[in-house]
């Protein structure tokens, strides 16, 4: 992400500065003199000329179209089998992280949670150089789900479960937040992510674990199990 971020900011400044030459340069080459006529000479209908500010865009939107691409296809590819599975729940307004350990003894064999409030700050953490695949699902409206630091960040969609994974490579305690408005106290859904070593990881599980939060907490609502309004429900609505 840093890289295409990188490679488009220097492309940009590029094809400015050749802009600005040519800019520059007409103003001098072609400023008007003493003795000229009143109008400038006129050309008209320069095919090459015409030909090559149609294509040149082209090119460069080209470029950036295939390079975001790749990007896109390495930042969303998945591991056939990740280490680690996290299902991030986004509620009004917090999150809530289940760690989906059952098979993993070193983590007490169980599935453990950190449920935020509005008052309280939750905290994810990650263990350094493993996959983690995240798992997505919202209570209620639309967030986002957004660890700046990562560059990255999805969509947290009621009814339609989204995925990513990700490797930390990195440890350190860094900033999420919900980047999508989604209502009164959207300020407040903020977390802490915590990448720390693999033992550190399961240690702060078995910690959850002894203060009872076992057991995955899943979103009570979503669109795709509302109620449909019966034929009554619809003639009552006011037209």
């Amino acid at each position: 992400m840093e890289s295409l971020w990188t490679g488009a900011w220097i492309a940009a400044l590029a094809v400015g500065v050749f802009v600005w030459g040519l800019i520059i340069f007409a103003i001098i080459r072609f400023r008007r003199r003493k003795g000229d006529p009143e109008v400038p000479r006129q050309t008209r209908y320069h095919l090459p000329l015409e030909i090559l500010y149609t294509m040149v865009p082209f090119l460069i939107i080209g470029v950036l179209f295939f390079y975001t691409v790749r990007t896109q296809n390495s930042v969303m590819a998945k591991d056939a089998e990740p280490d680690h599975t996290i299902n991030v729940v986004g509620q009004k307004w917090s999150w809530t992280f289940n760690y989906m350990e059952a098979a993993n003894p070193d983590a007490g064999s169980v599935v453990t949670h950190d449920a935020g409030t509005i008052e309280k700050i939750p905290d994810l953490y990650l263990p350094l150089d493993k996959s983690v695949r995240f798992h997505l699902n919202s209570a209620d409206v639309i967030h986002s789900f957004w660890v700046p630091a990562f560059y990255f960040k999805m969509d947290v969609i009621p009814g339609h479960p989204n995925q990513f994974d990700l490797t930390p490579t990195k440890a350190g305690t860094f900033d999420g937040k919900c980047a999508e408005f989604c209502g009164t106290y959207h300020a407040n859904m903020l977390f802490k992510v915590h990448v720390v070593p693999e033992a550190e990881y399961n240690a702060h599980l078995k910690k959850l674990k002894a203060q009872g939060k076992t057991g995955e907490i899943q979103p009570a609502k979503s669109v795709a199990t509302l109620p449909t309004p019966s034929a009554a429900e619809k003639e009552s609505e006011p037209k």
